[in-house]
């Protein structure tokens, strides 16, 4: 009894395998590639730069707040001193890499504050980009 629902088990893996397998090669070639971009996107991007300039203003301010708000460098700073006071060297190496990672990302953040203005201004010129697709 145990042999054949193993086996009955068996035939059904390889039954379903060889159909997935012969399912996908017609489906690959039956499918045509995605075409190239014609435009750059400017009139969705200008569309978006509110919601982005939010986003990152927001996380800014997280990143920049106290030691009492969750995400910020300033908590962060907190747990590595407290993982090194605790003697805790292998938890104080990976939240020290954290923090380095966390403080780059302001930098990065607001590199990207002054390229979304440059952007938002652009966008004022060209009528919210009305004329590109």
């Amino acid at each position: 009894m145990y042999v054949r629902r193993r086996r009955r088990t068996l035939l059904v893996g390889l039954a379903a395998a060889a159909m997935l397998a012969g399912g996908t090669g017609a489906a690959a070639a039956d499918s045509t590639p995605a075409a190239a971009p014609t435009g750059d996107g400017a009139r969705a991007l200008c569309k978006r730069v509110p919601k982005i300039d939010r986003r990152i203003d927001r996380a800014l301010k997280r990143l920049e707040a106290g030691a009492d708000r969750r995400g910020s460098i300033a908590r962060l700073q907190q747990r590595v001193d407290n993982a090194e006071k605790a003697g805790h060297a292998e938890i104080a190496t990976y939240l020290k890499d954290r923090l380095a990672f966390r403080k780059s990302l302001v930098t990065t953040l607001k590199q990207r504050q002054k390229d979304l203005a440059g952007v938002r201004t652009w966008c004022k010129d060209n009528d919210n980009g009305a004329g590109e697709s």
